[in-house]
């Protein structure tokens, strides 16, 4: 008897991505996006079958952890004191952001492009993931920080997201970028992702007059879907540290297919970036 040959990973993603190129090829040529979403239900369905979520981490021990402290699923740790203060940071926050919501509904409501807050219920990152951004940072980037000064520099603890026809886009982006500016927000950052192979859309960030900060994003409906009901997981998985290298070049090539199949809007593209730098 022959000896069954070990597929080796790397060779299964080359073999994945060129079974992908046709099919990446003709998707941008048709630009019909809603008509693709089945296939991309069942494109993810079998990178889950070939990729187990349970593959792609491994369990994290937490039994030798005192009482009180923080441990994310990624292994970023918060001592007792440091997850107390983290809690009343994340609380502070949590209580200045109703002020900044009914800002962003007024200009729901007035702007003069018929753009709509989506996924406005899930505005506010989960404390869990806030406390693992704050253990991340002072692990990686700022030991000498306070978990108040981390979360305070979190751009996206407090997001909404614009969702407006394709016709109007531009024009919202001017539009509500302008009403935002009135109400006393300052952009500090806008991020044109229109030509990125991977993710459309516009991501700005903003900071109000007492150092709050947060997130705007400007979607198309089809731009949005893909964002949050098709390649959602697929961006988790991508953001997981412990992903194999195989498959991280499959969800690659998931995310390319998907957006390609994404119109961008007219004019979007030529919207410019911008970053104020100090903040």
């Amino acid at each position: 008897m022959s000896a069954v040959r070990e597929i080796d990973p790397d060779e299964r993603g080359r073999a994945y991505d060129a079974a992908r190129a046709y099919a990446d090829a003709d998707a941008a040529e048709q630009h019909d996006y809603r008509a693709d979403v089945p296939r991309f239900a069942r494109m993810w369905a079998e990178h889950e079958e070939r990729w187990p979520a349970r593959q792609t981490g491994v369990a994290v021990d937490r039994t030798a952890d005192p009482d009180g402290s923080f441990r994310s699923g990624g292994d970023f740790y918060l001592s007792p004191d440091r997850n107390a203060e983290a809690e009343a940071a994340i609380g502070r926050m949590r209580t200045t952001e109703p002020a900044v919501s009914a800002d962003l509904r007024t200009v729901e409501r007035d702007n003069a492009c018929g753009a709509r807050l989506e996924g406005f219920d899930r505005r506010l990152k989960g404390d869990d993931r806030l406390k693992e951004k704050v253990a991340e940072g002072l692990a990686t980037g700022s030991p000498d920080a306070t978990p108040t000064e981390v979360l305070g520099q979190i751009p996206d603890a407090i997001r909404y997201t614009f969702c407006v026809e394709p016709d109007n886009y531009t024009k919202s982006y001017y539009d509500i970028t302008v009403r935002l500016q009135s109400f006393g927000y300052e952009m500090y950052q806008s991020r044109n992702s229109w030509s990125n192979p991977e993710y459309k859309g516009i991501n700005t960030r903003w900071v109000t007059q007492e150092g709050l900060r947060f997130e705007v994003q400007f979607h198309t409906p089809d731009s949005f879907h893909a964002k949050q009901h098709v390649t959602h997981d697929s961006y988790e998985r991508l953001r997981n540290p412990l992903t194999t290298r195989p498959e991280l070049r499959e969800l690659h090539s998931f995310q390319r297919e998907v957006s390609s199949c994404v119109k961008c809007p007219d004019g979007a593209i030529d919207i410019p970036g911008f970053d104020k730098g100090g903040l």
